[in-house]
């Protein structure tokens, strides 16, 4: 009777185990941080074709434009809303010498873009056409001024040509270009991976130059590069002796973070389409990862600036892979499948769950570069993964964290262990409350109960979901799409929460009244 009793015991533990619910919490009622519109931003460089037959073709082109502007890229990023556009780079951005790029584009210099393939940059796409393209896109440009190679006073000047009202040489000489009244650009970087590209100096020479260059940069909102993503030292470094300056806040606003999901290794990087399992779940665990090394920045940060005034700064992230076969290895241009789709929301989710320093983000890059929104060969256009995604996650734009937390399975590899969902939600002015969840499984669907905490009765429910049946699954010129939004319904109310079928690599948004 004994051993029967055990037996059972034992039997009940292990189905318990077998079946274990995989709960998620959303806590209604105790709203957060406002998750700022400018974590959904976006990264465009001289880079390959990012700019030029990315966004621009020049005004001579058979394809359809505004002034150079290509009509189809800008019609199809509106539909992300796209908060804020980094520019001109990157590592670009501290070789770039602005003047080159403004006057009649016939008179503009030609340089050698020495980090980007060793091409020939015409300058046809300089300060007048980015702005314009970002009033096209109805999005607040972000620009990066040169301090490595170029001089504090080229820095100040540049500011001063877009954003002065006063009359002045340059704002003179902005007049004469075509452009009477400022532009309203209120974030500037100092400087671009100054560790590396950006001058190769240590986080003690950089601050102080940031100092230097900043005391004369008479912007609104001024952001200093962050070291490698590993390199807490950095950030201690530049939160220490930023504090040396009085009233140190008027010189610094930001600290920028960069971060990279490589499946592989920065050698062989591997495919972005051709690839296993073991590829899939690194991405994932890479991507996962990132939380944690933001957390120990963030704690650094915390402890030098309690009053959360100086906010960090994810501008570059995204995945990273070798290029497309038959392309410029300096181009850097690879395609884009559900695996980014995934890899996207897992980055989304971090961001938004950490809102609280976290005020900007912006994906690298927007068109045919990196982990782009946008793909475009001569006259056609492809929307892919990392596109929907964006498109799906605007809804967090500008709402209130909510809390949230998964219990539940595991997804496990002979390489490791991650938690098979990753959530974030949000409840804007309007009452609505978005759920987002990542199921980063392949091949595990998952019986999920969503527990929205404080809400005693669900009203309207609807859903949608982006998923394919391969992991590989993309988007491609002259072909049906594979990857897109989708409606869902494998959802059921019950007791005022939601019992849900989360299909493998797949992710789903629940939008709540």
């Amino acid at each position: 009777m004994k051993y029967l009793y055990t037996s059972l015991t034992f039997l009940f533990f292990f189905v318990n185990i077998y079946a274990q619910e995989n709960i998620i919490t959303v806590k209604v009622n105790e709203p957060q941080d406002t998750i700022s519109k400018h974590i959904y931003g976006h990264f465009a460089e001289h880079l390959g074709r990012g700019i030029y037959d990315g966004f621009y073709v020049g005004k001579d082109s058979k394809i359809p434009n505004t002034n150079g502007i290509r009509t189809d890229v800008v019609e199809a990023l509106r539909e992300l809303q796209i908060p804020v556009l980094r520019w001109p780079g990157g590592c670009f951005a501290e070789q770039y010498q602005w003047r080159d790029g403004i006057g009649p584009v016939d008179e503009r210099p030609l340089v050698v873009n020495t980090f980007w393939g060793g091409v020939t940059e015409d300058n046809s796409f300089g300060t007048h056409e980015f702005l314009q393209l970002c009033e096209m896109l109805d999005t607040e440009p972000y620009i990066a001024v040169n301090i490595a190679s170029g001089t504090v006073k080229d820095a100040s000047q540049w500011i001063e040509y877009v954003t002065s009202d006063k009359d002045s040489e340059v704002t003179r000489l902005r007049k004469q270009n075509g452009r009477e009244k400022p532009w309203d650009v209120k974030f500037w970087g100092i400087g671009n991976e100054n560790w590396g590209c950006g001058g190769s100096m240590d986080a003690n020479y950089y601050t102080n130059v940031f100092k230097r260059y900043s005391t004369y940069c008479n912007a609104e909102y001024k952001i200093a590069s962050g070291g490698e993503w590993d390199d807490l030292d950095w950030t201690r470094t530049f939160m220490t002796k930023i504090k040396e300056v009085p009233n140190f806040i008027d010189i610094a606003h930001g600290m920028s973070y960069h971060y990279y999901t490589i499946a592989n290794d920065w050698t062989v990087k591997g495919s972005a389409t051709d690839f296993v399992e073991e590829e899939w779940f690194r991405s994932m665990d890479q991507t996962m990862k990132m939380e944690d090394n933001l957390k120990d920045h963030i704690a650094i940060m915390d402890e030098h600036d309690p009053d959360n005034k100086i906010a960090l700064i994810a501008d570059e992230w995204g995945t990273w892979y070798d290029v497309e076969e038959g392309t410029n290895p300096g181009f850097l241009y690879q395609q884009n499948t559900l695996r980014d789709a995934l890899v996207a929301a897992l980055g989304l989710n971090i961001f938004n769950n950490n809102a609280r320093r976290i005020k900007m983000a912006n994906i690298a890059q927007t068109v045919n570069v990196l982990q782009a929104m946008i793909l475009t060969k001569e006259e056609q256009m492809v929307k892919t993964p990392t596109f929907y995604l964006f498109k799906m996650y605007k809804e967090h734009q500008d709402a209130v964290q909510l809390p949230s937390d998964f219990q539940g399975k595991t997804y496990k590899t002979e390489q490791g262990e991650i938690p098979t969902l990753s959530v974030s939600a949000s409840k804007n002015g309007k009452g609505e409350i978005h759920v987002s969840i990542a199921n980063v499984h392949p091949r595990a669907d998952l019986k999920t109960t969503l527990d929205l905490q404080g809400l005693n009765k669900l009203n309207t429910v609807s859903a949608s979901i982006i998923s394919a049946d391969k992991m590989n699954s993309f988007n491609d010129f002259g072909k049906e799409e594979q990857v897109k939004i989708a409606s869902f319904d494998a959802f059921k109310k019950k007791k005022g929460k939601l019992e849900i079928e989360i299909p493998a690599k797949s992710v789903i948004q629940f939008k709540v009244q």
